[in-house]
This record gives C-alpha cells, sequence and structure tokens, in this order.
C-alpha cells in the first residue's frame, strides 16, 4: 500500500500534500512577506481590469492576432462571478472582479513565460444563487438551467475556435452549476478536451485559515461572505471601488441546529463532514438574517491580509497552465478512443485547425447518447 505524504507547518491543522501543487503552496507559506510582494509585483497585482485594453482578452484581441496566440496555446481562462450584494461597503459585482484580475494577473505572467494563456470575457455577470439568497436586493439571481446553458453554449463555441483546454475560474457559490455545465458539454458532445471548475479560494483554502491573532498577514475570522477575506481582497485588487466608511458587520441567524461542525464554511477550511452548500433550512435565508449583505467583519479587513492567499492562487493557476501544455501542447488533445464512443471519423474533422480543409463544427456532429434530448 502506498501513502500519500504530507508537509507540515507550524500548525497541526494546515499542512499540504507532498506533490508539485502541494510543494507550491509550501513555498508562499514559508515566503517571507517581501517575497510575497515580489510575487505579486511579477504578477501585476494592483493593475487595473484589462477588459478595455486591446490584445489581453479573445474579444478584444484582433483575429490574426488570436489565432497566433491560441497555436502557441490553447488554454482559455473564463473568469466567473455574478451581481451580488456585498454590503454598503462594496460593489456588487466584486466576485466578477475579483476572477478577472486573477486572471489577468495568470495572463501577465504567462506571457512573460513566452506560451501566453488567453482569457475570455465573463459569461456569468449575473450568477446562479443558492436558495437562501432570493429576494436580497443587490442580488440578481439567474436559473440554475440558465447557467448551465449557457455556459455550455460557451465551451462549444470556445472549442470552435480552438481553444480545447477550458479552465472555468469562479469567485461565486454557484459551483454545483458550473460543475454540472462542465459534464453536460461532454456528454453532449463526447470530444477529448479539457474542462474544469477552479474555485480560487477553496483551491487556496489554506491561507484563508483564521490566524491574524498570531499572524498579522492572515485573516483574524472564517471566510464567510463580504467578509474580512472578501473585504480584504477588494482592497488589495480594486480599493478604488471600495469605501470603508460604510463598512458594518453581521453575525447570520440561524435556527439552533446543525452549527457544531456538521457543515463547513465557505472554502471548507476546517475539513468538516459537509460543505455549506449541500444543505438550506438551518439558519434565516439573507434578506432577513443578514440584511447588510455581509456575514462576518469586514471591518478587520487589511490588504495585508490576503497578499499570501492571492500570491498561491496565482501561482497555483499557473502551474496548472504550465502541466497542461507541457503534456498536451497546443492543438493536441488525449487520446479520443480512449475517451468517448465516436468513431474516429466523426471526430477528426473537429480536431482540425478551424476553417481548415476539412474542419467540421461542433454543430455538425451527429447526435450521440442516452444524455442528448
Amino acid at each position: 500500500m502506498s501513502y500519500v505524504n504530507y508537509l507540515t507547518t507550524e500548525y497541526p491543522n494546515i499542512f499540504f500534500e507532498d506533490s508539485k501543487v502541494g510543494r507550491m503552496k509550501k513555498r508562499i507559506w514559508d515566503a517571507s512577506e517581501e517575497e510575497i510582494q515580489e510575487i505579486l509585483d511579477d504578477y501585476g497585482i494592483g493593475s487595473p481590469l484589462e477588459m478595455g485594453v486591446a490584445g489581453t482578452y479573445i474579444q478584444n484581441t484582433p483575429r490574426s492576432k488570436l489565432i497566433e496566440k491560441r497555436r502557441k496555446n490553447d488554454i482559455v481562462l473564463v473568469p466567473i462571478g455574478c451581481t451580488e450584494n456585498h454590503g454598503a461597503h462594496s460593489p456588487s459585482g466584486l466576485d466578477t472582479f475579483m476572477a478577472q484580475l486573477i486572471c489577468e494577473a495568470v495572463r501577465r505572467k504567462t506571457a512573460k513565460l513566452g506560451r501566453e494563456v488567453n482569457l475570455a470575457f465573463p459569461p456569468l455577470n449575473y450568477g446562479g444563487h443558492p436558495y437562501h439568497h432570493v429576494g436580497m436586493p443587490g442580488t440578481v439571481m439567474i436559473s440554475e438551467t440558465a447557467i448551465v446553458d449557457t455556459l455550455t453554449a460557451v465551451m462549444a463555441g470556445l472549442w470552435d475556435d480552438g481553444f480545447r483546454k477550458i479552465i472555468l475560474v469562479n469567485n461565486h457559490g454557484q459551483d454545483w452549476m458550473l460543475e454540472s455545465a462542465v459534464q453536460e458539454f461532454f456528454k453532449r458532445y463526447q470530444l477529448p478536451g479539457f474542462a474544469c471548475v477552479v474555485e480560487w479560494h477553496r483551491a487556496v483554502r489554506e491561507f484563508f485559515y483564521p490566524l491574524g491573532d498570531e499572524r498579522p498577514d492572515f485573516v483574524s475570522t472564517p471566510f464567510v461572505h463580504a467578509d474580512e477575506s472578501e473585504t480584504s481582497v477588494g482592497l488589495l485588487m480594486f480599493p478604488e471601488m471600495m469605501d470603508m466608511d460604510a463598512c458594518v458587520d453581521a453575525t447570520p441567524v440561524n435556527f439552533g441546529f446543525l452549527q457544531d461542525g456538521f457543515f463547513d464554511g465557505s472554502v471548507d477550511s476546517f475539513h468538516r463532514p459537509n460543505r455549506w452548500q449541500e444543505m438550506e433550512g438551518n439558519a434565516w435565508i439573507e434578506r432577513f438574517g443578514t440584511p447588510e449583505g455581509v456575514v462576518g467583519k469586514p471591518t478587520r479587513a487589511h490588504p495585508r491580509r490576503v497578499k499570501r492567499a492571492i500570491a498561491a492562487i496565482c501561482e497555483y493557476l499557473t502551474l496548472m497552465c504550465e502541466d497542461i501544455i507541457e503534456k498536451y501542447p497546443a492543438g493536441t488533445v488525449p487520446d479520443p478512443s480512449k475517451f468517448s464512443y465516436r468513431p474516429a471519423e466523426e471526430i477528426a474533422p473537429c480536431l482540425k485547425e478551424p476553417l481548415s480543409e476539412g474542419w467540421k463544427s461542433i454543430h455538425e456532429l451527429p447526435r450521440r447518447g442516452i444524455f442528448i434530448d
């Protein structure tokens, strides 16, 4: 029997797998604050949003240049957010801006490395939401069906344009909808490629563990919503959109059961048996329980508290992109015969360079399988 080795820290409940990812996280954990700042500077953290900067997204790049870039790297990062009340001190687009700025940072870094990753405009400026967000002013709720249909269509369109490796970088409590979209895409089209969901806070959850009373470069309260953690990220990445004079703390109201150790927090920091999204009904809905739009203590926020977390997610996404493109360079995908039940003659035309001789669109595939309507 083989065992997984772990890299320990000075805190028994915080440890990292002895793997490429775990060793990267341990490096970030052990780095000095000066070294963390150097990493952030290398990624250009603090730069303004780039949607209006030519050549930064698929949609703002001349097609000739886009094809040239895609032939070097056919990975695309798709930032996913929402419109949600994050308290009087924050903008309702906070989740979208966080995801975008992280993806933009990774694009800048990979460009320096010579294999620039591609970015797509956020397809969900209005996201899906859990039930307890119903009726909250400032929150715009889209149905789960609409979310899955939209993302499936987006992935199909990106595939047809030659982007065969798709990473949905999520910054909002709608993971299960995004995961459903990934599954729906592959069930519907049965084509070889790669798609995944990265809920970025959860990917680097160790760096959101509340240690602030001992370490001022960490948060001091558990990650929940519009709280110390999210507000600190806003202050680090887009301080001009934050109004700390309007900041208030708030505690949710619950019905008195399943509070002690059953369900984890927003980023699964405590290794509890169940995730928060696996239940409803143990607490008041947001409008009645926390009408402030806050769950936690945003008044404690400071950009210093999340620099290590932002460095970790930027390094994680860069490492993921490098690992994918090293194994499957641009234009290549996993073995179709081991990935799909479609015959080779159906798949081969879809794998060609878009608009080249013999290429076929994903929409020309015959429908196959029990999951097709």
